[in-house]
């Protein structure tokens, strides 16, 4: 194991601190540099019996990111999400931190949702329609965009030929 300051092997202890916001694992000499979180001992080698051990584990599905399905991928969110969480939550008298609690949320992510600094996504915003009984997620609106594509173009499109499109739309306008 090396040190993630310094580079060097570590040998003996090895401490997990935090310098600056980032946990890192070092050694003995730049622990010094930061808050001490943890220390390790030095680790015991890999064994037959515990690499068996080990592939006994029970599968860990929460760290896993699971790919999203195509149902999930054809929702989007309401425009007006953030007063329908605030009056919902208003409504059943919940506190910011109410709410964290029954969602397992942090309740500076809900506050900035409400203030729309922040916008959720589907994970979120559907523990918060089940817990606050509101829809946000909706069947996401395919619009057809229409652009005039010279006759004369046979060829594909270039980025000239959209600038021109493009002039053409501002003299229209005039």
């Amino acid at each position: 194991m090396r040190c993630e300051v310094c580079g060097h092997k570590i040998y003996g202890k090895s401490y997990r601190v935090t310098i600056e916001g980032a946990k890192l694992t070092v050694c003995g000499k730049c622990a010094k540099h930061g808050r001490v979180v943890w220390e390790e001992k030095k680790s015991k080698p890999v064994t037959a019996r515990t690499k068996v051990a080990t592939r006994r584990l029970p599968f860990n599905t929460e760290r896993e990111k699971q790919p999203q399905s195509a149902v999930e991928s054809s929702l989007e969110l309401t425009e007006d999400f953030d007063v329908k969480i605030r009056q919902a939550r208003r409504k059943l008298g919940l506190s910011h931190e109410d709410l964290g609690r029954k969602i397992r949320e942090k309740v500076s992510v809900l506050k900035k949702v409400e203030m729309r600094k922040m916008v959720p996504n589907n994970k979120l915003a559907t523990k918060l329609e089940h817990t606050l009984k509101i829809k946000l997620l909706v069947q996401a609106s395919k619009e057809v965009v229409k652009t005039k594509i010279p006759k004369a173009a046979t060829h594909e499109l270039t980025l000239g030929d959209l600038i021109q499109l493009e002039k053409g739309k501002v003299e229209e306008k005039k």
